[in-house]
């Protein structure tokens, strides 16, 4: 089978949905089909082997841009326009790219969202013109990475005669945040051209039904998978000392970071957990700086600065060695996170999870019995599940062990990726005998 991913990439930081997607195609290669790694805006940050390298980006991030606030950029000659895709000038544009927030791109997000009657036309023309072209065999089957694609849909459906799949993964959040009078334009442009999408994969039973009520949308058209992860690499923790708590996600309020430090300030006024170290890693912008910056200011004040390790921006061989030393693993979000694939890779690593009970972690962590779920969203409420859970050495080794059964009997890439491929092989018309 051929299949084309389309993913934006989310310039310098690392992106749930990029590595998803990532790992899918290679899953997808690995199993014998030809899948193909499209980028968008700006090239991937990934800590494993960039797929999408093999191909241009489309939608370059500047010219996308120029087009939406210069009309005259959008008859720009052939040379410049090709010039300002080159992979250079959009990796020097993605710093930048990492300090946008949603309230700045309100008009852009809606005219990207018009498809072809939008101000970036011309680079859903070159889109359509390479996936036609000779440089790439027709593909059977599309897959957009989120519905902040969904624009480009119908053009593609319409000139390629294959059909579309489109992920859901962290729209709602993204959408919410945009100016009111775009986010209403926004969520009304997905929902209407939702209806011509035969499928819909969501992660979670919990997010599937969020979008379901949001974009209207059909029994038929919904599907679940989860996301999943390549277990080969990592390594289960032993449990030594000192016992770890850890973090591993992007380093912001949305992910719950300042719960987790103030959980575990109220953790270390126990004695009997002066000995326990809390690890933090994950992707570090210049939006993040603030909160980091402010939490090492308190952590010196309340003097735990040498009980806590700040990790940014890991590499992968380093991450592995970041969860293979934790005991315990916690990313309170306070948002409607639509799956975790942080909790995917705590779990390959046999670390057991501590989440709210909010969003989709009860799916992940507690049919598995691979941690605890925790009903009130607070730093008290954690602090005293993490107490209760490191009081339990035996059932966090247990717990652990689970997590990384449920990798490999529900979780493995393969297994994630040969669901997908069923899927795309139910959509594909069989041809007239």
């Amino acid at each position: 089978m051929k299949v084309i991913q389309l993913t934006p990439g989310a310039g310098a930081m690392y992106c749930g949905n990029c590595l998803r997607d990532n790992a899918l195609v290679a899953a997808m290669r690995l199993g014998g089909h030809d899948a193909v790694m499209i980028p968008l805006y700006l090239p991937l940050t990934l800590d494993e082997s960039d797929l999408s390298l093999e191909n241009p980006v489309f939608f370059s991030g500047i010219n996308v841009y120029l087009e939406q606030i210069l009309p005259v950029f959008r008859k720009m000659p052939a040379w410049l326009h090709q010039l300002l895709s080159h992979r250079f000038l959009l990796k020097l544009a993605a710093g930048k790219a990492a300090s946008t927030r949603p309230q700045q791109v309100g008009k852009l997000t809606v005219s990207m969202l018009q498809g072809e009657n939008g101000n970036q036309a011309r680079e859903l023309k070159d889109l359509i013109h390479f996936l036609k072209s000779d440089s790439i065999k027709p593909p059977d089957v599309l897959c957009l990475s989120n519905a902040m694609l969904i624009g480009m849909a119908h053009q593609i459906q319409s000139q390629l005669h294959i059909p579309v799949v489109c992920m859901l993964q962290g729209e709602d959040d993204f959408l919410d945040s945009l100016p009111p009078q775009e986010m209403e334009i926004a969520w009304d442009l997905i929902k209407d051209k939702a209806r011509s999408i035969p499928a819909f994969v969501a992660p979670t039973r919990y997010f599937a039904q969020k979008m379901s009520s949001r974009l209207n949308l059909s029994d038929s058209q919904l599907h679940i998978i989860p996301n999943g992860i390549q277990p080969q690499g990592f390594v289960q923790t032993t449990f030594s000392a000192p016992r770890t708590i850890g973090f591993f996600a992007r380093m912001c309020r949305a992910k719950g970071l300042h719960t987790l430090v103030d959980a575990f300030t109220l953790l270390k006024k126990d004695p009997e957990f002066a000995d326990v170290q809390l690890a933090i890693g994950g992707s570090c912008g210049p939006n993040d700086k603030i909160l980091v910056d402010s939490l090492h200011i308190k952590l010196k004040q309340e003097n735990l600065h040498p009980s806590v390790q700040f990790h940014p921006n890991l590499t992968k061989q380093e991450k592995i060695d970041f969860f293979s030393r934790l005991h315990i693993f916690s990313v309170p979000a306070n948002y409607s996170e639509a799956f975790g694939l942080y909790l995917l890779e705590a779990m390959a690593s046999g670390v057991p999870c501590v989440q709210p009970n909010v969003s989709g972690f009860h799916e992940l962590i507690v049919p598995h019995n691979a941690g605890w779920c925790y009903d009130s969203n607070d730093a008290t409420s954690l602090s005293l599940s993490l107490k209760s859970a490191l009081r339990k050495p035996d059932e966090l080794i247990k717990r652990g062990q689970n997590g990384v059964n449920a990798i490999h009997n529900t979780f493995h890439i393969q297994k994630i990726a040969q669901r997908y491929l069923d899927l795309f092989a139910s959509l594909i018309p069989i041809p007239d005998k």
